[in-house]
Formats: structure tokens, C-alpha cells, sequence
């Protein structure tokens, strides 16, 4: 066969619309208009603020919908074109400058989102995001709504959850800081109040914790722990104001394991999230040593229970004493 000009342009026509039916074609066919098991329709406000998403190239650095592969933070199940029933239109994204968005409702409460969109360093320090507080309270609030909807009827159980606590953490909080630390402390189980922290405050983890509290909790809690940064303003219950812990100390020694497990699991209704998903286990401890060291004056690192030392670590004795001189089994 010769290769006619007539012959190119049919055969380009062909390749293009082959193409054309394999990306748009099949996909268009296989979508249904049958809702999910997570779908719900979105009240007035959430599509306000479906119109602000789209409106504002939010899409851009946030995708909504989980591919098979992705197992990262925020992804709880598979998307399904059931999802996306009655959104027009579904801007589902493709970059991901910041976090999938797709399962975002009630993992947080609604005043973080609030201090999040006035200002996204508030929440989170290093945060590429633009500050969005051009929109004024109405559309903020708007755009709040439909973020808090991504994840339907899920999304609905995690709201709820947030509604609860924060009734919680308010009630205790108005009792003074006596009462809001001892329901802080009760919502920690036994087995991590009386445990002291494994790794030792030695100089390097003291910046390692210095440099995660810098970049994912300084804007909450002040640059001296004292819980009044810029985000303060914003949230309620405000930030845990850490140099008024020491007093609060389970039998005036342990706090290591009490920050650990607060720091690992949030504080589900207030502008405390959760780091599980973000620090590994030896950040957690570190940004722990920090905390006790820089704004109690004291750490319980590898005070009694204490284990096996790890192969790493040099022989490092804990020169930091509780108040009152008790509790002297400060290490080895």
C-alpha cells in the first residue's frame, strides 16, 4: 500500500478517534448514575460551596477520589463514580500538591477549617496553601460545609463524633485548667499515664523535637507553649497551654506517655488533630522530650519502667527531677 496524503489523514482520524472512544468513550459508558453506599445529596450550603471549589481552582492541588494504589493519608476506601452523583460539575483533580481531599469531612471540627482558610500556616506551619480569607465569613463558612460533606454518610459519622467531643472538651475547659487537664487526662488509658518516655532528651532529639514542634504545632500552642499562637483567635476550646502542666504530673513524675498518646490520637472536637498518619513512633517521643523539657523544665525520659537500651544510645542519665524532689529513679 502507498502512503497517499488521503491515506495519512484518514489513518491520523482513525488513531484520534480510537483514542478519543478508549479515554472518553468506555469511561463515559461505564459511569453510572447509581448512588454509592456513602452518597447523599448536598444541602444548599455545600453546594455553595461545591460552586467556591470549582470556582476557585481548588482542584488544582487537591484531587477527590482515591485510585486503587492509593493507601496514604485520607484514604479510607476506593472512589466510585457513585460518589460523584448530581456534582456538576465533578472536579476530580489530579495533583496533589496538598492531601486528597475525597474522605476530608469531620476529620476535623469546623472551627479548624475556619482558622485553616483564614490562614493555612495557622493549622499548619509549612503549609504551601494561600490564605483564602478574601472570601469573608458567608463564603468561608460555605466552603467549610462542602469540604465537610467530602466523604458523604461517612463523612456524616465522623461529624457527629466531632460535635460530640467538642461538647465535651468545652464543658471541660470552662471548669478551669485544674478540671480541663484532669479530662484530658481521663481520656487517657491506664497504660500509657504511668508510662515514661524510651528515648532519651539527649541534645539531638531535643532538636529533632524542637524542628517537627516548629513545623506542625507552633502556630496552635506559641512559641513558648504557652497555647497562645496566632491560630488562638480561631478555635475553641483554645490551644493546651503546656507550661501549666507540670503541677499535673501522674504522681508527680510520668508525662511522657500521656503527650504520646495525645499527640498520636488528637483530641477528637477541637483544633487538636491526630499525627499518627504524619510522625513515625521516635517523632512523637522526641517532640514529647521537647515539650516536657522546654516548657515543664522536666522530662520522665527512661525513668523506671525502663527496658532494654537500644544498640544506638549512649549512656545518658536524665538530670531533670520532678518538683518536690520526688520520684528520683531518673534513669540509669
Amino acid at each position: 500500500m502507498r502512503m497517499t496524503p488521503a491515506l495519512l489523514i484518514v489513518g491520523a482520524l482513525l488513531v484520534f478517534w480510537a483514542s478519543s472512544f478508549i479515554i472518553v468513550g468506555i469511561p463515559s459508558l461505564t459511569m453510572k448514575e447509581t448512588p454509592s453506599d456513602i452518597w447523599r445529596p448536598l444541602t444548599a450550603e455545600e453546594e455553595a460551596g461545591h460552586r467556591l471549589y470549582v470556582r476557585n481552582g481548588c482542584s488544582y492541588c487537591h484531587s477527590l477520589f482515591i485510585r486503587t494504589g492509593d493507601w496514604d493519608s485520607g484514604a479510607e476506601r476506593i472512589a466510585q463514580s457513585g460518589d460523584y452523583v448530581g456534582q456538576e460539575p465533578a472536579i476530580l483533580g489530579s495533583e496533589r500538591t496538598g492531601p486528597d481531599l475525597s474522605q476530608q469531612g469531620g476529620e476535623h471540627p469546623d472551627d479548624w477549617h475556619k482558622t485553616h482558610f483564614v490562614n493555612p500556616r495557622y493549622t499548619s506551619p509549612i503549609s504551601l496553601m494561600p490564605s483564602w480569607e478574601f472570601l469573608g465569613e458567608v463564603e468561608i463558612r460555605q466552603l467549610s460545609a462542602y469540604v465537610q460533606a467530602l466523604g458523604g454518610k461517612m463523612a456524616d459519622v465522623r461529624q457527629d463524633r466531632q460535635k460530640h467531643w467538642k461538647t465535651l472538651a468545652a464543658a471541660a475547659y470552662a471548669g478551669g485548667p485544674d478540671a480541663n487537664i484532669e479530662w484530658l487526662h481521663s481520656q487517657v488509658p491506664e497504660v500509657w499515664r504511668r508510662m515514661p518516655n524510651p528515648y532519651a532528651a539527649t541534645e539531638a532529639g531535643l532538636q529533632r523535637g524542637k524542628r517537627i514542634y516548629q513545623e506542625f504545632c507552633i502556630n496552635c500552642h506559641g512559641p513558648i507553649g504557652d497555647g497562645k499562637g496566632p491560630a488562638v483567635h480561631y478555635v475553641s476550646p483554645p490551644p493546651l497551654n503546656f507550661t501549666t502542666l507540670r503541677r499535673h504530673l501522674v504522681e508527680n513524675k510520668y508525662i511522657g506517655g500521656i503527650f504520646y498518646y495525645q499527640i498520636m490520637n488528637g483530641i477528637t472536637g477541637t483544633g487538636m488533630p491526630y499525627f499518627k498518619r504524619h510522625l513515625e513512633s521516635e517523632k512523637i517521643w522526641d517532640l514529647a522530650n521537647y515539650l516536657g523539657v522546654s516548657f515543664l523544665g522536666y522530662t520522665d525520659a527512661t525513668i523506671e519502667p525502663h527496658g532494654i537500651d537500644a544498640s544506638y544510645e549512649g549512656n545518658w542519665k536524665n538530670p531533670y527531677h520532678p518538683p518536690g524532689g520526688e520520684g528520683k529513679d531518673m534513669g540509669k
